[in-house]
């Protein structure tokens, strides 16, 4: 199947706009501005009964922000989402209206984390300021309510590492992970990575940019906190939902992480979203599957949670 014309349309008017440099040629300060206008397009997330901006600190004494967007008095569970961008990219800005829509859909209260980011901040600091993250929603903002992990991309990377840090640390409980576009492994030979149809806005070259930016040293990325599909053991982890789309470059590695999910023993639920490319959940009131999957992992939240 091919991408869909929606993303074929958006595809082609990206290009009309792109400079004659790649993202893999460009600085990690160019390719910041080079992608900062995408937010634009989004518009205005729902009302929230509460918002707000909180910093906090990491393992190393730097700090970072966390949002928290309340839909309602009475929440129904919190949701501590991380961010995608490769480690390297995007912001709270350019996810504001996602966090809203996941709030205003689910009825739980979504922490955005917006931890540190490499080249500054190389691998571990994005992984201890995720935890720090989720151990802040914990204490200040979940208060008892079901506790769920979630992200996109680099931010489903992280939140599958905070799945797994959690069970070994004998907590904070989590009731689920949702995994949207999971970045798990660091294999460039898989098929989905060699597949031409499936070099859209994150290519392999563009996650082989990503990866040397985030962990530098290749013996690291064998590390499950690093890449969680290398983990001893994937025994004992919450119920898992996880999004692939057809035509990304991560389709394999975040399938082949369900499967393994699967035969440890953890409770499952995959969807391959056909004729979408790796970033489509994420482009809000842009992309008409981003509100489809978007729906079902509320949805999924408010059933399970």
């Amino acid at each position: 199947m091919a991408l869909d014309e929606p993303t074929a349309q958006f595809l082609a008017a990206a290009a009309e706009n792109a400079g004659d440099t790649p993202l893999w040629e460009m600085s990690a300060a160019q390719a910041r501005e080079a992608t900062s206008g995408l937010d634009r397009l989004y518009g205005p997330g729902p009302q929230m009964h509460h918002s707000g901006d909180h910093r906090v600190a990491g393992k190393d004494g730097g700090q970072f922000t966390v949002r928290v967007l309340q839909p309602t008095e009475s929440p129904n569970a919190v949701i501590v989402y991380y961010h995608g961008g490769g480690w390297v990219l995007e912001n709270l800005q350019g996810y504001d209206t996602l966090g809203r829509q996941l709030a205003d859909k689910s009825g739980a209260t979504v922490v955005l984390v917006e931890y540190r980011k490499a080249p500054e901040h190389p691998f571990p600091v994005p992984v201890e300021d995720a935890w720090a993250g989720l151990a802040w929603a914990e204490e200040h903002v979940a208060q008892g309510l079901p506790l769920v992990v979630a992200g996109d991309s680099a931010g489903a990377n992280l939140a599958a590492v905070m799945a797994q840090k959690a069970r070994d640390e004998g907590g904070p409980e989590l009731s689920g992970q949702v995994l949207v576009c999971p970045v798990t492994d660091a294999d460039f030979t898989r098929d989905s990575y060699l597949a031409e149809e499936n070099q859209t806005m994150v290519s392999l070259p563009a996650m082989e940019w990503f990866w040397d930016l985030y962990v530098p040293d290749r013996a690291q990325r064998r590390d499950p906190a690093a890449t969680p599909i290398n983990a001893e053991s994937l025994a004992g982890l919450p119920l898992a939902l996880v999004l692939t789309a057809e035509h990304d470059v991560l389709r394999d590695e975040g399938e082949a992480y369900a499967e393994a999910l699967r035969d440890a023993g953890v409770d499952v639920e995959h969807h391959r979203w056909e004729g979408q490319m790796h970033t489509f959940f994420s482009m809000v009131n842009v992309l008409p599957a981003s509100a489809e999957a978007i729906d079902l992992v509320t949805r999924r939240i408010r059933e399970r949670v």
